[in-house]
């Protein structure tokens, strides 16, 4: 049996690579820190239904269970970290009434992975803002997402943006029941017309033809004035024009952007606005995110939230390349004496390494040296 196999989909990360992600990391989570968002770290584990709501499939699908010996309970691996940081606003920062800026890094773990190519235990890095309803909240974690896709180096961003509050206010509108909103829902996120077609063959107009035109209204701006002509006027949709038409001008001399009325994939969450990060060499997208208003209430708590998150696995091929900090050999043969220059040099944040078995510079990672002079220590290149 060869028990140093890993399960599919699952792969260490070698020296190397774990400097190049710890500190693209760091930059991240600095880059969070001095916009005001508050670092928060939830257990890997907690009770199942604490992970997914009952009518969340596709995050349950994602979810490992495994039982609880202390409690008798279901426990869960969590497959996302959103879920738990509603749970942290809604229950443990419950006396916070205003605007509440949180973010977070950590690995979750996936039942099934997302893709061919994509790992089961991603490093999910992502920011969330609770407490404010407005387009400039969305505004605002739009721009951190852009800004550490870009200062992680990832060039030539494009963003797609859409809003499910369209479909939404159709599914409402047209009055359908769960079984066949669900079914258009999937047909909508595999941009499936003649299945959308089939589906609404006996829906009403103008919800119909409305529906049907949902994959139709996709690319640049001046998509949202088509909306206006071939959609019917709710409130609902209205709304969804004016927060989009918002993000156009916002945007639209920053980064590429491309309106898709039919996206519908970010998550099963999200209650408005919906946007996506790809980048040219990826094929798909590295970075989603969007508005999930009340995602506390089966915490005790709903109120407006909007965020993003990304798998820093996704970017590790273009991360800058970090050289290992080169330390100083310390022989063996020095032990005890050196103990305290030891420690003294390492509270300085110098690397010091024993030396055990005589090894090379290379070997060990080192390019000085501890000597012993005239009764005092000094460092000296290693020769």
């Amino acid at each position: 049996m060869r028990n140093w196999l890993l399960p599919e989909h699952i792969a260490d990360i070698l020296p190397a690579t774990a400097r190049q992600v710890e500190s693209a990391k760091a930059a991240m989570l600095e880059r969070f820190r001095t916009a005001g968002y508050e670092l928060v770290s939830p257990p890997l584990i907690e009770y199942v239904e604490a992970l997914v709501s009952t009518d969340d499939s596709a995050l349950a699908l994602k979810t490992f269970k495994l039982d609880d010996h202390l409690s008798g309970r279901q426990l869960g691996l969590r497959a996302d970290i959103t879920p738990q940081v509603a749970r942290i606003d809604a229950h443990l920062l419950a006396e916070r009434t205003g605007v509440t800026r949180l973010c977070y890094a950590g690995s979750v773990v996936h039942a099934r992975p997302a893709g061919l190519m994509s790992s089961r235990e991603p490093l999910q890095v992502g920011a969330e803002l609770y407490g404010y309803a407005g387009i400039e909240a969305d505004l605002e974690i739009i721009g951190l997402m852009l800004a550490s896709l870009r200062g992680a180096g990832v060039e030539g961003l494009r963003l797609d943006v859409g809003h499910i509050g369209i479909f939404r206010g159709l599914v409402q509108a047209a009055g359908l029941d769960a079984s066949l909103a669900q079914a258009l829902f999937d047909a909508l996120q595999a941009k499936d017309a003649s299945g959308i077609r089939a589906l609404c063959a006996d829906v009403a107009e103008p919800y119909r033809s409305a529906f049907s035109a949902l994959p139709e209204l996709y690319g640049p701006a001046s998509v949202l004035e088509a909306a206006r002509t071939r959609l019917p006027s709710l409130p609902e949709i209205e709304l969804a024009l004016l927060q989009l038409g918002a993000i156009a001008r916002a945007l639209g001399n920053e980064v590429e952007l491309c309106f898709d009325l039919a996206e519908l994939r970010s998550g099963f969450y999200h209650t408005g606005l919906v946007f996506t990060a790809y980048a040219p060499g990826w094929s798909d997208a590295i970075a989603r995110g969007g508005r999930y208003d009340n995602v506390g209430r089966r915490f005790g708590r709903a109120r407006p939230a909007t965020g993003f998150s990304l798998d820093l696995r996704d970017l590790i091929r273009i991360l800058p390349e970090r050289e290992a900090t080169r330390g100083i050999r310390v022989a063996q043969r020095l032990l005890p004496d050196a103990k305290g220059e030891i420690e003294r040099l390492r509270g300085r944040g110098e690397v010091v390494v024993l030396d055990y078995l005589g090894e090379s510079a290379e070997a060990l990672g080192c390019d000085r040296e501890l000597v012993a002079e005239a009764g005092a220590w000094r460092v000296v290149p290693f020769q």
